[in-house]
């Protein structure tokens, strides 16, 4: 079984600044691509950053420039952090770790936060 936990969501002023952390543990082979997707009200999830396992980083256009995320291998941790945060960018956010687990073959999965509420408001 393998499981994730994240944490650092919140509320913010816009400007303001927050991290979000989310930790893998369990019984995995190895940690893949980790990646953070968003949910706001009303809309569909959408890809807010990624990492894969040598460091190559993608964000949304949105984001470019104010966030950031990391990897921690180590600690089967990725990070976002987020500043200069805005209005637009209140949501419920995601993780997605890829992990792989292997008897006979290496099998590939992923599996998804539970969510941490980012709300940005003066």
């Amino acid at each position: 079984q393998v499981q994730v936990v994240e944490s650092g969501g919140g509320l913010v002023q816009p400007g303001g600044s927050l991290r979000l952390s989310c930790a893998a543990s369990g019984s995995f082979f190895s940690i893949g691509g980790m990646g953070w997707y968003r949910q706001a009200l009303g809309k569909q999830r959408e890809l807010v950053a990624a990492i894969t396992t040598d460091g190559s980083t993608n964000y949304a256009d949105s984001v470019k420039g104010r966030f950031t995320i990391s990897r921690d291998n180590a600690k089967n941790t990725v990070y976002l952090q987020m500043n200069s945060l805005k209005f637009e960018d209140t949501a419920v956010y995601y993780c997605n770790i890829q992990y792989s687990t292997k008897t006979l073959l290496i099998m590939w999965r992923d599996i998804w936060g539970q969510g941490t509420q980012v709300t940005v408001s003066s």
